[in-house]
């Protein structure tokens, strides 16, 4: 046998396997084909393998699919507001939950550790491979996440200062540029500093956390660190529609035309959630050409669809963007870190959006959760299942009922089956989920402690509301509670 993590494993007449095409840059199927991984590489994708196996691992009854790339998630405090945000809005400032109700409902960072480790189980579970945390630079994060088993970009966040309502119809901000000038530089040594974490999986990158918390002068700075790493920044912007004014109400530009006219809409910017251009349905602003600056100007979006459905919000549309060129990524932002569930909802809004049921297709999804999403990590070597790419994969279970009939399975494991299917996942060529099961951490005490963060933050509420409301007066639940029998 070869030794430590030189081991050849063999997959063997895989019913299916998604793999790369390099000609055609797109995903092919392979049917009753193998796939061979030496140590954290895929060797071989194809017929009949006939080389040296330290191991054999039947794959009839099974598909091989690519890992996700979740391009933009908060897992830090996100779990612990299950039951709360589901449905809830601001009905004076644009239906989003960002500034009347998010500030209520913090979450201690003394939780975050367990937040992160629940919010991985959950996206593991759904095949994710790499996780891209959007989170404050903190001692111990690489550690939390390494210790998962899965792969991560830690994209320090920094602003200025935060927003807030008194009122629930307008939007304040309390912006010191010196605190924000401090946050950058400390985020800038955090990136270097995890980007060398022994376990190999954890990269650091730069994050101006919204566009209008952030001066243009720290965006630049931001964009230009990055740059000396051969890494893209990621950015909040288009997300709102109150964002959306307030941009116009500084500066007199779109969110978009903004970032242009700083030279910060590039190929090097991320831009999480890119919704609100001024052609957007819900924006009345025909004096810009936001699309089209966006798909010339190279830059990407992070697509996160299913937290936005909770309010009535969808882009226009996946694949409006990406039959532009506009690469896109998927991401969950929000709870439950489900990426099939965000591809599921990523198809399905884009259809409705757009009337018309080519709206978004699967393909445009699958592409964004891995190969589109590896691309804007920089990472050509994930998000693929081809030779000399990562051993970074999911082996889904096609004798599951949902799977079958299986004419179609990838639409069958986007819209029927979901994280049911989901048998095995390997990352880096080591097994981090095995027959559905979680196999490096349990959660059950992070469940517990996320129970003891909520209700901290509901007894708080009160205090952090602008209007004084309890949780029952600002998140009712679906039915009151009966008066007890006792």
């Amino acid at each position: 046998m070869r030794p430590g993590n030189d081991k050849t494993t063999v997959f063997r007449n895989c019913d299916w396997i998604v793999a790369w095409d390099p000609q055609s840059g797109a995903h092919t199927y392979l049917q009753n084909g193998d796939m061979s991984i030496r140590g954290n590489e895929i060797v071989y994708i194809g017929g009949n393998f006939s080389g040296y196996a330290d191991v054999e691992i039947d794959g009839r009854k099974r598909m091989l699919i690519p890992g996700f790339i979740d391009i933009h998630s908060h897992p830090g405090f996100e779990p612990g507001w299950k039951g709360m945000l589901e449905e809830l809005g601001s009905p004076r400032l644009g239906q989003s939950s960002l500034y009347e109700f998010m500030p209520v409902f913090q979450i201690s960072p003394k939780y975050t550790r367990h937040a992160i480790r629940v919010a991985v189980w959950e996206a593991l579970r759904s095949g994710v491979t790499t996780i891209c945390d959007l989170g404050i630079a903190r001692p111990g994060w690489a550690d939390d996440h390494a210790e998962t088993g899965i792969r991560a970009v830690l994209w320090g966040m920094f602003r200025s200062g935060p927003w807030r309502t008194r009122d629930g119809h307008s939007v304040e901000y309390d912006l010191d540029t010196a605190t924000g000038d401090r946050l950058l530089r400390e985020t800038i040594e955090m990136a270097d500093s995890v980007s060398g974490h022994p376990s190999g999986r954890i990269t650091g990158m730069i994050c101006p956390a919204q566009i209008d918390t952030c001066t243009e002068a720290q965006i630049r700075d931001a964009l230009a660190a990055a740059r000396e790493r051969g890494q893209p920044i990621h950015i909040h912007a288009a997300q709102s529609v109150v964002e959306f004014q307030e941009i116009v109400r500084r500066t007199g530009c779109t969110p978009i035309e903004w970032l242009d006219r700083i030279g910060a809409l590039g190929p090097d910017t991320v831009i999480g959630h890119s919704i609100f251009l001024n052609d957007h349905p819900w924006i009345h602003w025909p004096h810009a050409n936001d699309f089209e600056r966006l798909r010339d100007s190279g830059a990407q979006v992070a697509h996160c669809p299913v937290v936005f459905a909770r309010r009535g919000i969808a882009l226009n549309t996946l694949s409006r963007y990406m039959d532009a060129g506009i690469a896109c990524g998927i991401g969950t932002d929000s709870f439950p870190h489900n990426i099939l569930d965000e591809m599921r909802m990523a198809c399905y809004a884009g259809r409705i959006v757009s009337g018309n049921f080519k709206g978004a297709s699967t393909a445009h999804a699958f592409m964004a959760a891995t190969a589109t999403g590896a691309d804007i990590i920089r990472r050509p070597d994930l998000g693929r299942l081809g030779v000399g790419c990562k051993a970074d994969f999911s082996v889904i279970d096609m004798s599951n009922p949902y799977m079958q009939p299986d004419y179609e399975p990838i639409r069958s494991l986007v819209y029927s089956a979901s994280d049911r299917a989901v048998l095995d996942v390997y990352v880096d060529g080591n097994r981090v989920v095995e027959n559905s099961n979680v196999v490096n951490f349990d959660i059950t005490e992070d469940i517990e402690a996320l129970r003891s963060a909520q209700a901290e933050a509901i007894a708080a509420a009160p205090q952090r509301d602008w209007a004084g409301r309890s949780m029952e007066e600002l998140s009712p639940r679906v039915f009151p509670l009966a008066a007890s029998g006792r």
